[in-house]
């Protein structure tokens, strides 16, 4: 996962992006929930591989690792 998700202030502002090719990790995600599958995000972006795909499934499952959440008072 590490060469596959980057993370370089110079590119889309320091967010997490596939191998430095400015596909930030959020849009990935947010066409994955959009209910494109892997195979459409393949074909729309050629430069795109399964395995970046596959990392940035992973980023977010490490991300979503918490031990609890707490409610803020509002």
């Amino acid at each position: 996962m590490s060469e596959r998700i980057t993370l370089d202030p110079a590119v889309c502002h320091g967010k997490p992006c596939v191998r430095g090719l400015r596909y930030p990790v959020e849009n990935i995600l947010e066409w994955l929930a959009g209910g494109m599958s892997m195979e459409e995000i393949l074909a729309d972006y050629e430069d795109l591989e399964r395995e970046d795909i596959l990392a940035v499934l992973a980023y977010a499952a490490r991300l979503a690792h918490v031990k609890r959440l707490e409610q803020l008072a509002a």
